[in-house]
C-alpha cells in the first residue's frame, strides 16, 4: 500500500510538466486520481502511462478558459466518489510576454480566468466534497514572479499575486476546520512554459518537474499542519524540516470586523 492508497486526488493541468509529474508521483503512492486537462488525447496518453501503477483514474477533459463548465463538476464527482481528499490547482497559462498595455482584452481575461477564476471555482465548488474528507488538503501552484516586478510579465505575475492573496484568505477562513490550504512555488523547471518564456535556455541544465514534487506529497499528507503558507519546492527538497519550520510562523490577519450597514426604511 502506498501513502495515498484510498485517497482521492484531483490535479488540474495534469498532462504536461509539473502536472504530469504529480500524476505519476501520486499514482505511485496508490492514489485514486481525477485528472483534468484541456486535451482528450493528452489525458488518454497519460492514462496509458499510469496503468503501470494499477490505480483508478477519472479523466476530465475541460478547458479552464470556459470556467462556466466547472459548475457541473462537484455534482458529478460527488455522485461518483462522495468526497475529494486532495485538490491540486496546477493549471496555468503564461500568455505572450509583452508590455502590459499591449495585451488584448481577450488574452488578459484568459490569463485571469485560468490562473485565478478557475481556482476560485474549484475552491468554492469542491469545498463540500473536501469537507467530507477526514484530512482535506488544497494546494495551489504559484510563481516567484508574483513577488517581483519583471517587465513584460504583467498579467501572469498579477494573476499569481491575486491567487496568493485569494488562497491565503481562504486558508485563514478555514483555519478552524480540518482543511489545510497552501501554495507551492516550484521554481524554475524544464517545462514547455519555461521554454516559451526563455527559448534560449538549455532545458537539460534545468531541474525536472519530478524533482519538485516532494513538497506536494508532504502538503497533501495527513502529517501536514501548516496552512496559508507559500512553500518553495527547491528549499523543501534541500531541507524539508527547515522549510516546514520557516513556514509554520503564523500569518498576520486582520481582526477588524465589517460593520453592518444601517437599516433604511423602505
Amino acid at each position: 500500500m502506498g501513502k495515498f492508497t484510498n485517497k482521492i486526488v484531483l490535479i488540474t493541468g495534469a498532462t504536461r510538466g509539473l502536472g504530469a509529474a504529480l500524476s505519476h508521483r501520486f499514482a505511485a503512492e496508490g492514489a485514486t486520481l481525477i485528472l483534468m486537462a484541456k486535451r482528450v488525447d493528452g489525458l488518454e496518453r497519460l492514462d496509458t502511462e499510469l496503468e503501470q501503477y494499477g490505480v483508478e483514474t477519472t479523466l476530465v477533459p475541460l478547458d479552464l478558459n470556459k470556467v462556466d463548465r466547472l459548475e457541473n463538476l462537484p455534482q458529478a464527482l460527488g455522485d461518483k466518489y462522495g468526497r475529494v481528499d486532495v485538490l491540486i490547482g496546477n493549471a496555468a497559462i503564461l500568455g505572450n510576454l509583452s508590455p502590459v498595455t499591449h495585451f488584448s482584452p481577450k488574452t488578459f481575461q484568459q490569463i485571469m480566468d485560468v490562473n485565478v477564476t478557475a481556482n476560485w471555482h474549484l475552491m468554492a465548488g469542491l469545498e463540500c466534497l473536501l469537507r467530507n474528507s477526514r484530512t482535506p488538503r488544497s494546494i495551489f501552484v504559484t510563481s516567484g514572479v508574483s513577488q517581483m516586478v519583471n517587465p513584460f510579465w504583467g498579467p501572469y505575475a498579477a494573476s499569481k499575486a491575486a491567487l496568493e492573496v485569494l488562497v491565503k484568505t481562504y486558508a485563514a477562513e478555514m483555519e478552524k476546520t480540518p482543511l489545510r490550504v497552501n501554495l507551492v512555488d516550484p521554481g524554475v523547471m524544464a517545462t514547455d512554459m519555461f521554454k516559451k518564456a526563455m527559448p534560449g535556455v538549455d532545458l537539460t541544465q534545468i531541474s525536472s518537474p519530478k524533482e519538485m514534487t516532494d513538497v506536494f506529497l508532504y502538503l497533501a499528507g495527513e502529517e501536514c499542519r501548516e496552512t496559508g503558507q507559500v512553500f518553495k519546492a527547491r528549499d523543501f527538497k534541500a531541507d524539508p524540516e527547515k522549510t516546514k519550520a520557516a513556514s509554520s510562523k503564523p500569518q498576520k490577519t486582520s481582526k477588524a470586523k465589517a460593520k453592518p450597514r444601517p437599516k433604511k426604511d423602505l
